[in-house]
């Protein structure tokens, strides 16, 4: 379906995502010669180095997709290449979704200016939807562009740098139109395979252990989240009169922002949530999480059946892929949280 065949809502809304599209690629410059070029500042050119190195790993120790994405560079100028709104009915943990071209049916919807992002949040809260605005640093078009390296990744460490090349190549080996919480947890989990490797084969083992325990610490967390999304969604089950029903939705997010903060007290630790508990935790939120992590814990489970071989891994995935959602479920439900 061509985008002109949607309604007309959608149009300005894809002209603006080409429109974004179009400037990112426009600015695009090969890695390779802006680090061979004498002006090229040394902290930038030090950052290129690595993430080239990162770039090829990915390929040669990974399996991920070798093409041109993440061989050149883009600068922006901001803080995140896009914005993301996420959206969940007053009464529900569950995403709103949009549908659109290539992606299908996904659980945000990308902004590239963060007022208009916001303007459409404000337009959804003004309905009666929970709503979260994200910055995201990179995304990926699924091959169906050579995907820059971008200045708003830079912004981070080196594993982060790293992973977010690996999340979003695998996002080019396998995607399930109108699955995101598949696809999401799929990356992430070659993303969190992938750093770890990275490490191993750089012989940075005090690194690597640092690394597994934020990762475990991050899942402990996500593990607080979950469980008081699936409170919210037995009270939300529940015939209660709207006034009770919103006064037990705000003890129960209450009660989850006091259970995380706590967590974060007794490991001495900043999960990087902090701005959602003081803007006040809601179900958009906690939809989030569940998108990006209530499935990973059954992809790597599939990766250790496979012995850690990311080729069968990859394998076993795609037949997931091809086959029924409730096959895809079933993963998910696999991991033994809410």
């Amino acid at each position: 379906m061509s985008a002109f065949s949607l309604s007309g809502c959608a149009v300005p809304y894809l002209l603006q995502a080409g429109h974004g599209q179009w400037q990112l690629l426009r600015a695009r410059t090969p890695i390779d010669q802006l680090i061979a070029n004498d002006s090229t500042e040394a902290a930038l050119r030090a950052r290129l180095e690595l993430a080239r190195e990162a770039r090829a790993f990915a390929s040669s120790a990974l399996g991920l997709p070798d093409n041109r994405s993440y061989r050149s560079y883009s600068a922006l100028g901001r803080d995140y290449v896009v914005w993301n709104v996420v959206a969940a009915p007053e009464f529900s943990v569950a995403p709103k979704r949009w549908w659109f071209p290539i992606t299908g049916s996904i659980a945000y919807r990308g902004y590239f200016r963060e007022a208009s992002a916001r303007r459409y949040a404000a337009a959804l809260a003004a309905q009666g939807y929970d709503t979260h605005v994200g910055g995201v640093s990179a995304y990926s078009t699924l091959g169906k562009f050579a995907d820059p390296l971008l200045d708003t990744m830079l912004r981070y460490g080196d594993l982060q740098l790293a992973g977010t090349m690996f999340h979003e190549l695998a996002h080019q080996l396998i995607y399930v139109p109108g699955d995101s919480e598949f696809n999401e947890a799929f990356a992430m989990s070659v993303e969190r395979a992938g750093v770890a490797r990275w490490l191993e084969s750089t012989g940075r083992g005090t690194e690597l252990a640092a690394y597994r325990e934020r990762m475990q610490q991050q899942a402990a967390l996500q593990h607080i989240l979950a469980a008081g999304r699936a409170q919210l969604a037995q009270l939300y089950a529940r015939s209660l009169p709207a006034g009770e029903m919103r006064a037990r939705k705000q003890e129960l997010l209450a009660a989850t922002v006091a259970a995380a903060r706590d967590y974060e007290s007794r490991a001495g630790l900043r999960t990087g949530y902090d701005a959602w508990f003081k803007a006040g935790l809601n179900n958009a939120h906690l939809a989030s999480v569940a998108t990006y992590f209530d499935c990973v814990p059954g992809f790597e489970r599939l990766l250790a059946a496979q012995g850690g071989d990311l080729h069968a891994y990859y394998d076993q995935v795609r037949a997931l892929a091809r086959g029924p959602a409730a096959g895809r479920r079933a993963l998910c439900a696999s991991q033994g949280g809410a």
